[in-house]
């Protein structure tokens, strides 16, 4: 998906959004530093962001003192944006509030791009991902490739869980059979399980890990979550029965303990995934199956398509890389050469 045109009246609305997001800021950050020049606060400390509350963020303290309570803080104004999963520094103050006072440094990020040409961080610090599908709405491979390159540009291999494994039906069995075989030929794991049965060893497999759930609206990430942590309760609603593409249950990623330790992210469910905002190398290199080829081909401005010595057309034609999976990597550079 390339970077979206946009007319002059979404320009002026863009350009009022970013005025009022700058209004906020700005009166966040006198909160914070009348805080901090009240004297009122405690000693500065370690917590992690679990939470978004508007303008506020929800901090859990990791100093022994104050372990595992819960905090909504400011953030200075020289403070970049935060997510959930960020370790920072932070001093406590009265009626619950605080102030983040540092953003320490990430291990791991997963980024996507927002619907107003920024790249938007959603959560931070991941040992693993977890791209969730169902056979409702309807898998995409495609879409699965996007994903699959956002997660190779975190360094976090990822799980593919096929969730809602009681709806496929003999009709749809084989093509669900053969999408998940395609992807685990490649290294990738695979599972195929149901929020509401058989989870399998979904438990055993995030224990202990930090992990982010990823994938389209209406997959079922908050139902695994309630298998996971019932006394959790999130909010899962029917898919529209009109569209079957799922109606958003999350808003905002939000961080999750884990009974047999680690935690468990969830992060807003959306309908696509654009990668314009990574250059050429990264997309080629995201198809993980294309590196022993890549400059290998006679010429080096190859454009993979219809040229001579091409070692991708070649690799795809003797059976070594999925045909599919090069025509939708050629399919991202397109879009990618379009900006």
């Amino acid at each position: 998906m390339s970077q979206r045109r946009i007319s002059r009246q979404q320009s002026f609305r863009i350009e009022r959004i970013q005025a009022e997001r700058i209004a906020r800021a700005e009166h966040r950050a006198a909160k914070a530093e009348a805080l901090l020049e009240g004297g009122a606060l405690g000693q500065e400390q370690r917590g992690r962001v679990i939470a978004h509350y508007g303008v506020q963020v929800m901090v859990e303290a990791l100093s022994d003192e104050l372990k595992g309570q819960r905090f909504r803080c400011h953030r200075r104004a020289n403070i970049d944006a935060l997510v959930t999963g960020d370790q920072v520094i932070w001093q406590p103050g009265a009626d619950g509030l605080g102030v983040i006072t540092a953003l320490l440094p990430r291990n791991s990020v997963l980024v996507r791009p927002d619907p107003y040409g920024k790249v938007k961080p959603v959560a931070a610090n991941i040992d693993r991902i977890l791209l969730i599908i169902a056979p409702e709405p309807t898998p995409s491979a495609e879409l699965i490739d996007r994903y699959l390159v956002a997660c190779e540009a975190t360094d976090i291999r990822p799980l593919i869980v096929m969730n809602k494994s009681d709806l496929i039906t003999e009709d749809k069995r084989q093509a669900m059979t053969d999408l998940l075989a395609s992807f685990a030929a490649l290294g990738y794991e695979t599972r195929t399980l149901c929020a509401y049965g058989d989870t399998g060893d979904l438990e055993k497999l995030v224990a202990g890990f930090t992990v982010v759930f990823v994938g389209q609206s209406g997959v079922g990430k908050s139902s695994l979550i309630n298998a996971l942590i019932p006394d959790v309760a999130q909010r899962v609603n029917a898919l529209s029965a009109g569209s079957k593409l799922g109606q958003h249950t999350t808003t905002t990623a939000v961080w999750f303990d884990l009974p047999g330790g680690g935690a468990l992210i969830d992060s807003p469910g959306i309908r696509d995934f654009g990668l314009w905002h990574m250059n050429r190398e990264q997309l080629l290199t995201g198809f993980i199956e294309l590196d022993p080829f890549l400059g290998n081909c006679r010429f080096r401005n190859c454009a993979h398509r219809n040229e001579p010595g091409c070692a991708l057309l070649k690799a795809a034609e003797d059976g070594l890389i999925q045909p599919r999976r090069l025509q939708s990597c050629l399919a991202l550079l397109a879009d990618a050469s379009e900006r």
